[in-house]
């Protein structure tokens, strides 16, 4: 059934590659990559299935991935989760002799009751199915965690009242404690005391101290996020002074990290999946900004760092790269013949390049010298390594020709094409081998 039919959960917005769009400060905590979501005392409520469910710090998000579309459930609204049992179990005859097929089908998987709350102000009981080999165990201690945390109610929490007069009497406390005499063995022990009690409030605020470094710097990120969104949606409204600033800016911001990456132990089997889907979403604007291509290399190094600390190897990226196939995403693997593995845009064209190189190789000297990697990489604004790929598969079209000396590789432009097979020693009044005739004369 369609999401569209369960109108009675809010929708979710999903990217493009179809991973759910996080709010602020909402991570993702744990992945069932097929789950039904059945009422179980109300029948107008429209049931979902073959969902993606994804939990997360703020919602059970309900993903279905043919449509692309997607449904929440907010962890705030949960009044009660049950634990995982199978329906029927207690009685095997009813299981037996039930009248729906798919009521039956569904009886023999685990089944997680949620109490909830829907608006106004009535309670519902429904029941999420997983209909797929996992631990649902581990699913439902997570979604515990989750609900117990309230992670969607930190941003309001206020600083505790107390603090400042324990920061008052702590002083007035450490006096007294240094004007007592240090007499026998009890002094001893007393003093023994203090130095471990001290310890312990130091270790006490140096935790708190890493607490509150690791809240502001999820701020932070959340903070650059917001900036580059809005930045990437005022570009185009920038005139040229505008845009320089702002696009050095971007460039910080493009590098601040993925608030929620995706990991093994919160995808599960769906790891590689998932993660095909996040860098499609983080690679479409460096690949697009690069002029259409990039290196897997640079991806690489680029992906890791936005990660932090959750790094992946080159094995997985080329996994994550290779289901893009399956996925309607908008950018691919290419392979070129020397063996160079890029990631491209599938808008990316290669007719364009192969314009911007020829115009290049006509150049007057670029008729007598002709082009290096080095030339084409700076007038296309990509790697060297990349320019040079292009001016290889330039000349497999017959565009270009090629010089291999002990300066490295020339291209000059084809000039077998400007020749007439009737009569080779006529020279054309026009064209690229006109123009060459002319440069190469002037030139003596």
């Amino acid at each position: 059934m369609s999401l569209a039919a369960a109108d009675w959960l809010p929708s979710a917005t999903v990217t493009a590659s179809g991973r759910p769009v996080l709010s602020a400060g909402e991570i993702e905590r744990n992945l069932l990559p097929l789950v039904d979501l059945e009422p179980e005392e109300n029948p107008r409520l429209a049931p979902l299935r073959g969902c993606l469910l994804a939990l997360t710090s703020h919602r059970l998000i309900f993903l279905h991935e043919p449509s692309l579309s997607a449904r929440a459930l907010p962890l705030a609204s949960i009044v009660h989760p049950y634990p995982p049992h199978r329906r029927h179990n207690h009685n095997p005859l009813r299981s037996l002799f039930s009248s729906s097929s798919s009521s039956s089908s569904s009886s023999h998987h685990p089944r997680i009751r949620l109490q909830i709350s829907l608006p106004p102000s009535r309670s519902e009981v429904v029941a999420v199915v997983v209909t797929c080999k996992a631990d649902v165990d581990v699913f439902y201690g997570r979604l515990v965690e989750a609900i117990r945390a309230r992670a969607w109610e930190l941003a309001a929490a206020a600083i505790p009242a107390s603090g400042a007069s324990v920061t008052e009497v702590a002083p007035a406390q450490e006096d007294l404690a240094i004007r007592m005499p240090v007499v026998g063995v009890s002094g001893i022990l007393r003093k023994e005391q203090e130095a471990w009690e001290s310890a312990g409030q130091n270790l006490q605020d140096a935790f708190q101290d890493l607490n509150a470094l690791m809240s502001k710097a999820k701020e932070m990120m959340e903070l650059a996020e917001k900036m580059r969104q809005k930045l990437l949606t005022n570009q185009s409204n920038s005139n040229d002074e505008e845009l320089g600033s702002k696009q050095d800016m971007q460039d910080l911001l493009l590098s601040v990290g993925i608030v929620s990456p995706v990991t093994k132990e919160t995808a599960g089997a769906l790891y590689h999946q998932q993660l095909s889907r996040q860098l499609a979403d983080f690679v479409r604007i460096p690949v697009e900004r690069a002029g259409g291509m990039m290196a897997l290399v640079d991806v690489y190094c680029l992906f890791n760092r936005a990660r932090g600390t959750e790094l992946i190897s080159p094995e997985d990226l080329l996994q994550a790269c290779s289901l893009w196939e399956k996925f309607d995403v908008p950018v691919m693997l290419r392979k070129f013949d020397s063996g160079v593995k890029v990631i491209q845009t599938k808008t990316h064209s290669d007719d364009e390049v192969f314009a911007r190189i020829s115009s290049l190789a006509q150049k007057p000297d670029a008729l007598l010298k002709g082009i290096s990697p080095s030339d084409a990489a700076f007038t296309l604004g990509i790697a060297p390594a990349l320019a040079k790929e292009h001016l290889l598969n330039a000349e497999n079209k017959g565009l270009l020709c090629r010089d291999v000396s002990p300066d490295g590789f020339r291209f000059y432009i084809n000039l077998f094409n400007e020749i007439d097979p009737q009569n080779i020693y006529v020279p054309k009044p026009h064209g690229a081998y006109h123009t060459w005739i002319s440069v190469a004369t002037a030139s003596h």
